[in-house]
C-alpha cells in the first residue's frame, strides 16, 4: 500500500503551531483514514471578576469531514455555581442547540453563567486575557475545585482538587491519539478526559445490567433508552433509562496528600444517545446532539457527593409507608377471582403482603382506564379493591402510554380533541403495542399532562387504586418506522452501540424525526419520555387522592426519581440475575432513584424452589420488594413451596420488625438525597477492600445484608469491615469482630443481617401488613460502641401517606436516639425529639430496650428513667441480662411504657 504522510501546520493567528512533538499525522490509504476531528484553540478567555467564572470563545483547528461538518466557533462557559459544583459549558458560539429545557429539568439558576448575558455581551471579544498566558484559572478559596484552561494546542481544561492537587477532571489531548481531542458536529461531540490508572474507581452510567458495581475497564456503555430485557444474557446493553453521571473513589496516591476513599461526581447532563467508552486510564463520551453540559460534584466522601448531585437534579419523592411492605405481582393472573385466591394464599401461610399488583391482564383489550369486562368486571373489582383496603392493604394497576387508536374509546376522543399526542410529518405517530395501533401522548405538551391527569380522574372514580405502575415508556414500539429519506436524524452519521450491535436508533421505537410540542424532535427528548410521564403519573395521583403519590416507572432519567420508584426490568429467573440485582440497585441510589428492587424470584423462565428461596432472602431486603412473574412462566407465589415460604416468614418478618429504619431511609434520601441501600464504601471510605464488593450491601449507615447467591452454596464469602457486627436474626449468636474477609456457613432459611457497633435502631413488631405493623410498640436495639463513642440512630415519624413528607408542623416527629458507655461504670440511652406534638399524639410507646456489645462480666446493678426536663419515670420495666456471643452480654429491658414523644434518659449502672 501506498501511503502519503502530511505534516500538518496551522496559520490561525491566535494559536500556538504544533510543534514536532504535538504533530500528528494525516494518512490516506487504500482504506481512507481521517481523524474525527483536530481540536480546538482558544482564540480568547476572560475570568469574571469575582474570580468563580470564566468565558472564553474556541476556535477550530482544522475541519475535518467525518461524521458532518465540525462546528467553527465555541462558547466556553465555567462557573462554581457552589463551592461543591462547578459547571462547565460548551456549545455553538452563534447558533441555538438544544439542550434540556429549565421546565423539564429545574435546576438552580446559574446567575453567574454566560447564558444569563446578552447575545452582544456574549460574543463580543472582551478587551483582557488574551491567550497570551498558557493558563487560565477559575477558584474561590472556599471552594476545593479548581479549574484550570489549558491554552494548548488543542486546547484542554482540568479540574483539580485544591486540598491534595489530585487531578479529577482532565481534557489533555494526545497527538497520537485523536480520539482524546474535543470535537463538535451538528450530530456528534466528543469529550474526553484522562483518570489516573489503578487509582479511580468508578460507579454508575447506566442503566445497563453489569456483573460488577464497579465499571469493569474496555468497556463502550450506551446510553439510548430501550425495551432490552435486563436479564443477564443481555449484560452491558443499554436499558430501560439514561443516567450519564458517574462517581470516582480515589485509592490513595504514592507521595501525595490524596488520601483513600476521597470522592467526585461527573455529570454530563445531555439527554441524546451516546456512547461512552471507558479504559480504566481514560474516560471519552460520544454524544449524537445537544451540549456539553458538564458538572463536577466535589464530594469528598461518596454520601456528598450523591448530596451535591441530588440538590442539583431533585430530592427522591418520598415513598408512601405502605409501599415499603411485600408486593406481589403476575403477568398473566386471568381474573378477579385469581387475585383473590392469592391474596388468600398469602394470608393462609402467614406471609406478610401490602400491595396486589395487576399487570395488563385486567383491561379490555389492553386499553388504558378500562377494565376487561368478563374477568375483571368493575363489579366484582370494587368489591375485591375494597376488601384489601378494610385488610389494610393496598391496590396498584399497570398503565401503558400508547392509546389505542379507537373511535369508540373514550380516552382516544379525548386525546383527539386536546391535540396532546406525538407528530411525525403534521400527522399523530401510529405505533403498535399491546392493544394493536396506538398514538403516544406528548408529555412534553403541558395539556398532556392535564390530559392524562384527567383521564387518571376518571378511572380513580371507578376504582379506588392506590398506585400506578407505567411501562413500555421508553417509548416501547412493536414495529420500526423507516427513515424519512430527507433528514438524518432517523439515521444519523455516528451510530451509536444500540443494543450491542448499532442498532438503529429507530429500530422498536418512535421514530427520531417525530416532533414534539414546542417543535422538539423525538430524537432530542427520546431518552426524557419515561420521566417525564412519570412527572405527569406523580402529579395526577396528587390530585386525585390528596395522598402522597406511589408511582413505579421502567425508563428514567436524571430527575427521575423526584417522581418515581423504579424496579430493574425484565430480569429472568437464573443465579446470574440473582447476584446481578445489587448492583443495579446500588446504581440507582448513586442516581437519586433509592426506591428500587428487581423482580424477586426472577420475571423470565421458570423459577426453582432454590432459587426463589435465596432470592426472597435477598429481596426481603430491597429498598421496593415485588414477586412479579411471566405469564408463560411458572408461578411462584412465595407460599407454594413450604421451604420458600418459611424462609419469607423469616425474613419479612425481619423487613417488617424494620419498617421505621426503612422508613426513616427514605426520609434521609428525601431530605439529603443519600440512598436507602448503600455499597459498603459509603460507611467505609478509607477501607479500599470496600472498593470491589458487590455481593454485600448496606441498608443505611449500619446495617450490613450478606445474602446466599450461588446455587448448591455451602459457604458465604463475605467481607467486615471493623468494629463489631451483630446478627439481627440473633442477638445472642456471636458477634463479628475486626476487619476482614470471613467465610460464613450459608444458612438454609435466611441470609446474614448485621448490625454494627455504634448503630441504634428503632423497630416494631411482626405483622402481615404495614398497616397492623404500625400499631405496634417500638423496640430500640442499642449496640455499643467498644471504644466508647456515641451510637445513634433516629426514626422519622409521620401518618405514611401525607403528600408532604416533614411539612407542616404537628404532622411529623423525628426521635434522635444516643447511647454511650461512660467510664465503664454505667450505659446511658437518650433521645432528643424534635416535633413531639405529633408522636405524643399518636401514643406510641417503647416497650422494649436491648442494649448489644457490654463486655462479660459487667453486671447491671439497676437502672433509672428519667423524663425530660428532671421528672422519673414511674414504670421502670423488667431488666434481664444473659450471655450473649463471644465476649460479650446482652441487657434487655422489657415491660417499658416509655412514650416515643418524650426525651428521656436511661441510665444502666454496672458493677
Amino acid at each position: 500500500m501506498r501511503v502519503r504522510v502530511k505534516l500538518l501546520l496551522l496559520p490561525v493567528h491566535h494559536l500556538l503551531l504544533f510543534s514536532i512533538s504535538l504533530c500528528f499525522f494525516y494518512v490516506v490509504g487504500a482504506g481512507g483514514y481521517e481523524p474525527v476531528g483536530y481540536g480546538y484553540g482558544v482564540e480568547w478567555a476572560a475570568v469574571g471578576a469575582s474570580g468563580r467564572s470564566l468565558t472564553a470563545m474556541l476556535r477550530l483547528i482544522r475541519e475535518s469531514s467525518v461524521y458532518g461538518p465540525d462546528i467553527p466557533r465555541l462558547s466556553l462557559t465555567v462557573s462554581l455555581e457552589k463551592n461543591d459544583r462547578l459547571r462547565i459549558r460548551i456549545t455553538d458560539a452563534h447558533s441555538p442547540r438544544w439542550e434540556i429545557p429549565q421546565d423539564i429539568l429545574p435546576r438552580p439558576a446559574n446567575t453567574t453563567s454566560s447564558s444569563h448575558r446578552s447575545r452582544r455581551e456574549r460574543h463580543r471579544v472582551p478587551p483582557l486575557h488574551h491567550p497570551s498566558s498558557s493558563q487560565t484559572v477559575v477558584s474561590n478559596p472556599n471552594s476545593d475545585l479548581i479549574f484550570t484552561l489549558h491554552n494548548t494546542t488543542p486546547f484542554g481544561f482540568s479540574v483539580t482538587r485544591r486540598s491534595s492537587g489530585d487531578v479529577l477532571f482532565n481534557t489533555y489531548s494526545e497527538p497520537s491519539l485523536p480520539t482524546s481531542f474535543l470535537v463538535f458536529k451538528d450530530q456528534f461531540i466528543q469529550l474526553s478526559s484522562t483518570l489516573p490508572e489503578g487509582r479511580s474507581n468508578l460507579y454508575g452510567l447506566g442503566e445497563h445490567t453489569k456483573s460488577r458495581f464497579r465499571l469493569q475497564e474496555d468497556k463502550k456503555l450506551t446510553l439510548w433508552n430501550a425495551d432490552i430485557a435486563s436479564a443477564s444474557f443481555n449484560l452491558d446493553l443499554n436499558l430501560y433509562g439514561s443516567h450519564p453521571f458517574y462517581m470516582d473513589v480515589r485509592s490513595p496516591a504514592k507521595g501525595s496528600s490524596a488520601r483513600a476513599g476521597t470522592a467526585h461526581g461527573v455529570l454530563l447532563l445531555n439527554s441524546n444517545g451516546m456512547d461512552i467508552d471507558y479504559s480504566g486510564d481514560r474516560i471519552t463520551y460520544k454524544v449524537i446532539g445537544g451540549i456539553i453540559d458538564l458538572y463536577i460534584f466535589a464530594g469528598p466522601t461518596p454520601e456528598m457527593v450523591v448530596q451535591q448531585y441530588t440538590e442539583l437534579i431533585g430530592r427522591p419523592a418520598p415513598m408512601p409507608y405502605w409501599s415499603f411492605g411485600f408486593h406481589q405481582c403476575r403477568y398473566g393472573y386471568h381474573d378477579v377471582y385469581e387475585l383473590e385466591a392469592v391474596v388468600a394464599g398469602y394470608a393462609k401461610a402467614n406471609i406478610p403482603l401490602d400491595v396486589m399488583w395487576t399487570d395488563i391482564d385486567y383491561m379490555d383489550a389492553y386499553k388504558d382506564f378500562t377494565l376487561d369486562p368478563v374477568n375483571f368486571p368493575l363489579r366484582k373489582m370494587r368489591h375485591f379493591v375494597r376488601n384489601l383496603h378494610r385488610n389494610g392493604q393496598r391496590s396498584v394497576v399497570i398503565l401503558d402510554p400508547g392509546i389505542s387508536i379507537n373511535e369508540t374509546y373514550g380516552t382516544f376522543i379525548r386525546g383527539m380533541q386536546a391535540d396532546i399526542f406525538i407528530k411525525r410529518e403534521g400527522a399523530p405517530y401510529r405505533g403498535v403495542v399491546w392493544p394493536g395501533p396506538v398514538y403516544f401522548p406528548d408529555f412534553v405538551n403541558p395539556a398532556a399532562a392535564d390530559f392524562w391527569i384527567d383521564e387518571i380522574l376518571r378511572f380513580r372514580d371507578l376504582l379506588h387504586i392506590d398506585g400506578l405502575w407505567i411501562d413500555m415508556n421508553e417509548i416501547s414500539n412493536f414495529i420500526t418506522s423507516p427513515p424519512l429519506p430527507y433528514s438524518t436524524l432517523d439515521d444519523p452519521p455516528y451510530k451509536i452501540n444500540n443494543s450491542g450491535s448499532q442498532r438503529p436508533i429507530n429500530a422498536k421505537t418512535v421514530p427520531a424525526t417525530a416532533i414534539h410540542f414546542r417543535n422538539i424532535t423525538e430524537y432530542n427528548a427520546h431518552n426524557l419520555y419515561g420521566y417525564l410521564e412519570a412527572r405527569a403519573t406523580n402529579a395526577a395521583l396528587v390530585k386525585t387522592t390528596r395522598q402522597r403519590p406511589f408511582v413505579l416507572s421502567r425508563s428514567t432519567f436524571v430527575g427521575s426519581g423526584k417522581y418515581t420508584a423504579h424496579w430493574t426490568g425484565d430480569n429472568a429467573a437464573t443465579w446470574a440475575d440473582l447476584a446481578h440485582s445489587i448492583p443495579t440497585i446500588l446504581d440507582f441510589g448513586l442516581f437519586g432513584i433509592p426506591m428500587v428492587g428487581a423482580d424477586i424470584c426472577g420475571f423470565g423462565g421458570n423459577t426453582t424452589e432454590d432459587l426463589c428461596r435465596r432470592w426472597i432472602q435477598l429481596g426481603a431486603f430491597y429498598p421496593f420488594s415485588r414477586d412479579h412473574s411471566d405469564k408463560q412462566s411458572r408461578h411462584q407465589e412465595l407460599y407454594l413451596w413450604e421451604s420458600v415460604a418459611a424462609s419469607a416468614r423469616k425474613v419479612l418478618g425481619l423487613r417488617y420488625r424494620m419498617l421505621p429504619y426503612l422508613y426513616t431511609l427514605m426520609y434521609e434520601a428525601h431530605t439529603i438525597g443519600v440512598p436507602i441501600a448503600r455499597p459498603l464504601f459509603f460507611s467505609f471510605p478509607e477501607d479500599t477492600n470496600t472498593y470491589t464488593i458487590d455481593n454485600q450491601f448496606l441498608l443505611g449507615r449500619g446495617v450490613m445484608v450478606s445474602p446466599v447467591l450461588y446455587e448448591g452454596a455451602a459457604i458465604v464469602n463475605a467481607y467486615f469491615p471493623g468494629g463489631n457486627w451483630f446478627d439481627l436474626f440473633n442477638y445472642t449468636s456471636n458477634p463479628i469482630s475486626g476487619v476482614g474477609a470471613v467465610v460464613l456457613p450459608a444458612l438454609p432459611d435466611r441470609p446474614y443481617v448485621h448490625l454494627r457497633e455504634g448503630n441504634i435502631l428503632a423497630m416494631q413488631g411482626e405483622a402481615l401488613t404495614t398497616q397492623a405493623a404500625r400499631r405496634t410498640p417500638f423496640e430500640l436495639l442499642v449496640a455499643l460502641d467498644k471504644n466508647g463513642g456515641n451510637s445513634t440512630g433516629q426514626v422519622f415519624l409521620d401518618n405514611g401517606v401525607r403528600v408532604e413528607m416533614a411539612g407542616r408542623r404537628g404532622t411529623w416527629s423525628l426521635v434522635k436516639f444516643y447511647g454511650q458507655l461512660v467510664q465503664n461504670s454505667k450505659v446511658i440511652i437518650w433521645s432528643q425529639v424534635i416535633n413531639r406534638e405529633f408522636a405524643l399524639r399518636e401514643g406510641w410507646i417503647i416497650s422494649k430496650v436491648t442494649v448489644l456489645g457490654l463486655e462479660k462480666g459487667k453486671m447491671v446493678k439497676g437502672h433509672t428513667i428519667h423524663i425530660m426536663p428532671g421528672r422519673r419515670a414511674h414504670h421502670l420495666g423488667v431488666m434481664t441480662s444473659r450471655p450473649s456471643g463471644g465476649p460479650f452480654t446482652m441487657v434487655e429491658i422489657s415491660d417499658l411504657r416509655q412514650l416515643i414523644g418524650e426525651d428521656f434518659v436511661l441510665e444502666l449502672n454496672l458493677a
